[in-house]
């Protein structure tokens, strides 16, 4: 390992880093060079061996220096965590994908919701992408109101017969399900079954002596002269999925301490790269981590495993793939007015993008588990320049020739 330092506009570039990924360094050096970035973090295993983690720039535009320790919300990264106690207590034959919802949740099963399973859930196709009532300021925060809601709300299509993304909702559609199996809030399971046993700083409800290490979010200020394919249809119809996740939000603020605390298992997770590359690393190698099984073989497959593709997602409103809670390599390049739309990765990975475009996944196919967060959000619905350019510098680092196929391959 190299002891990385380098100067940015905006600060240090410091960290350490196996040989074969200095041009991951230059690319992240160029990401504050070139590419707006403001604060980050990236950090890569092989084998469960960490072989990058560097950081540098501020933690605001004037703020202090982003350290070694340095978090930030990491947005829908924080899915690919929920997802992971959900296969953890399918594993240990606690919740079985297969079942009816009913099984376990008797209240959901209402209003054309009583044949949905719970596999539903997970791959964004049980027909609940948002909700139809205006939600007050702070109801996001209140986990039992929002489940309450969510329960009795009608879908939006039969369940299993087409998938939307469920951007925020799927944070009162899973975690329940893991609460009721395991006998434990999914955000305190995380934190003892997962976290903690990996000795990584991720949190889903963040305790108050964290708050010191958390970098604000900087937002995204979309461009005025063509609006995206998703805010396109959100403004052609105030009441469609799409409009309803980006104008319904119930007053999350991912600065705020209220925005930390609460357990928000699709969205407000607190990590960095290294947090994220942590969770992934046993998944990348098998389930298990120095001795310690997380999930089986079996499992493990099925995470990995495409379980609805479309077109058009209903509220994306570009084509997407996902596994059972895990977002698959999505490549949308050629596909008009899509910019920042695709996340290219090798076929065998699976993983989840944050808003703005942080990025955790697992490599069972080069055993390599890949983390990156930030604080300047990026526009675009999933990665934009800054974290593909990272992804990219990987897989070159090891080997794989080219993507152009939608996949990086040898």
């Amino acid at each position: 390992m190299q002891r990385i330092e380098r100067r940015v506009p905006n600060g240090i570039v410091e960290g350490e880093c196996d040989e074969r990924f200095l041009g991951l360094v230059d690319e992240f050096v160029e990401n504050f060079d070139s590419r707006g970035e403001v604060g980050a973090s990236c950090a890569i295993t092989i084998d469960g061996k960490t072989v990058v983690d560097i950081w540098g720039g501020r933690t605001a535009a004037e703020g202090p220096a982003w350290g070694r320790d340095t978090v930030s919300v990491v947005f829908s990264c924080t899915k690919g965590a929920q997802a992971l106690t959900a296969h953890m207590a399918a594993d240990r034959g606690l919740l079985d994908l297969d079942a009816p919802v009913a099984k376990y949740w008797p209240e959901f099963a209402t209003n054309g919701k009583e044949e949905a399973r719970v596999s539903m859930m997970l791959d964004h196709s049980v027909g609940l992408p948002h909700v139809k009532p205006l939600l007050a300021p702070g109801a996001v925060y209140d986990y039992d109101y929002m489940c309450d809601l969510l329960a009795r709300h009608e879908p939006f299509w039969k369940p299993g017969t087409r998938n939307g993304y469920h951007g925020i909702s799927c944070s009162w559609t899973v975690a329940p399900l893991v609460h009721k199996t395991t006998g434990k809030r999914m955000g305190q399971f995380f934190q003892d079954e997962v976290a903690r046993p990996l000795g990584i700083d991720f949190w889903i409800g963040t305790p108050d002596s964290v708050e010191p290490r958390i970098a604000p979010m900087i937002a995204m200020v979309p461009p005025t002269e063509r609006p995206s394919r998703l805010v396109a249809a959100a403004l052609a119809d105030r009441e469609s999925p799409p409009a309803l996740f980006l104008f319904n939000g119930g007053g999350f603020d991912p600065n705020s301490r209220a925005g930390h605390a609460a357990e928000i298992g699709a969205g407000n997770g607190i990590s960095n790269a290294r947090g994220l590359a942590g969770l992934y690393a046993p998944l990348a190698n098998g389930g298990a981590l120095n001795g310690r099984r997380y999930v089986g073989a079996e499992t493990l497959t099925r995470m990995s495993q495409v379980s609805v593709a479309t077109h058009e997602d209903a509220t994306l409103m570009i084509p997407t793939r996902f596994s059972l809670g895990y977002m698959k390599s999505m490549d949308n390049r050629r596909l008009e007015n899509s910019e920042s739309c695709s996340v290219i990765m090798s076929a065998p990975a699976f993983g989840h993008v944050g808003a703005g475009g942080s990025i955790g996944f697992a490599d069972p196919e080069c055993r390599m588990s890949f983390g990156y967060s930030m604080n300047k959000m990026g526009f675009g619905i999933l990665l934009n320049d800054r974290g593909q350019s990272l992804v990219d510098a990987a897989y070159k680092a090891l080997g794989y020739r080219t993507n152009a196929g939608g996949v990086w391959t040898h």
